[in-house]
């Protein structure tokens, strides 16, 4: 029997990383880059991948557990067979007081270290700020700090850095899109796979395969009858949901859009439990629910104030008609005005 010590990789600068999420349990067997533990900062959620395929003999953190690079995650069985055990029975005979421990192997060169999704970092009270020019592709190397994507609200132009480096892996924005604090905008492959230059070859290939849609099984047929939608998943509602990569494939395996499920995990994380949970259709009657209460009139906002539909009038029997669109400032500051209007007390 050969142990080895499953330890976190080179997570960049980053440390103390809360555990949010533990993906396996003692006695399972896994597969070398399967997904042992979630981890999150403030600016990435990545997973952290088995170094070797074994059995999994004692795990060392608990979820809310903090960890930086080197941290012990697990002790991993790797049976070494019939050629390792000889040594290590020589070694015991020497030393019978201590059992032999295999030191893990060095990674191998294109040994991913983990995927990273980078999110948009704090940007004060910014919301829906339009993306103008995504400044990498998929394949690319970045380092720390580098620039990824470029945002322009009403008052200023800012760039989204890089957490740590790596290579990028999918894009989950375009020019065009609105995003705010939290928002996901692409994937990060880290760690040593940015030493080997093939590398980039598997992340752009990868990348290009997500595009294809899997292939029905039970579990899809399910979600899809669940949903009512026949199965298909919008991007972009998935793109910012808020759970982890290991969710996230689960949840493109079984072929259910993690827009249309409630989390129930901490601050709403949607959970392996709620992803397995919809696709039985547990799930489904809570994003119909919410759109039948939002179309049956009582589009009650804030405070509860119900407010008449706008009257449609045809102002073109009273002469020329000439639209022009509000400036950004004016739709944004519009809806306040209107809203303390209505909600603060006019006192004279």
């Amino acid at each position: 029997m050969a142990i080895t010590e499953v330890k976190v990789p080179d997570i960049g600068d980053f440390k103390e990383v809360p555990v949010i999420e533990i993906m396996v349990k003692v006695g399972d067997t896994i597969k070398a880059e399967d997904s042992l533990i979630s981890l999150e900062s403030d600016k990435a959620t990545m997973d952290v991948p088995s170094p070797a395929t074994g059995t999994v003999k004692e795990i060392k953190v608990k979820v809310g557990d903090k960890l930086s690079q080197g941290s012990l995650v697990l002790l991993l069985d790797t049976g070494g067979g019939a050629a390792a055990e000889a040594p290590a029975a020589g070694a015991a005979a020497a030393s019978p007081s201590k059992p032999p421990v295999v030191s893990p192997p060095p990674a191998a060169a294109n040994a991913p270290g983990g995927v990273a999704e980078v999110r948009v970092p704090d940007i004060g009270d910014f919301k829906d700020v339009p993306v103008i020019e995504i400044l990498v592709k998929p394949g690319d190397t970045v380092k720390a700090e580098d620039p990824l994507v470029s945002l322009e609200s009403d008052k200023a132009t800012m760039e989204v850095p890089a957490p740590l480096g790596g290579i990028v892996g999918e894009l989950r924005v375009k020019v065009g899109d609105k995003v705010s604090e939290g928002t996901v905008i692409l994937t990060l492959t880290t760690g040593a796979a940015t030493a080997d230059p093939s590398a980039k070859a598997a992340v752009a290939a990868a990348s290009a395969s997500l595009a294809a849609a899997p292939a029905p099984s039970a579990p899809v047929a399910r979600a899809a009858a669940a949903s009512g939608e026949g199965g298909s998943i919008d991007e972009g509602a998935f793109g910012i949901a808020y759970a982890s990569p290991g969710v996230r494939k689960l949840a493109r395996e079984m072929g259910v859009d993690l827009g249309r499920v409630k989390g129930s995990g901490d601050k709403g994380r949607i959970l392996k439990e709620d992803v397995e949970g919809f696709a039985k259709g547990g799930g489904a009657a809570a994003a119909p629910a919410k759109a039948a209460s939002a179309s049956a009139g009582g589009g009650a906002g804030v405070g509860g104030v119900d407010l008449l539909p706008w009257p449609k009038v045809d102002f073109a029997k009273f002469g020329p008609v000439e639209l022009k669109p509000l400036s950004r400032i004016k739709k944004i500051s519009g809806a306040n005005l209107h809203r303390n209007w209505v909600m603060i007390p006019h006192v004279t």
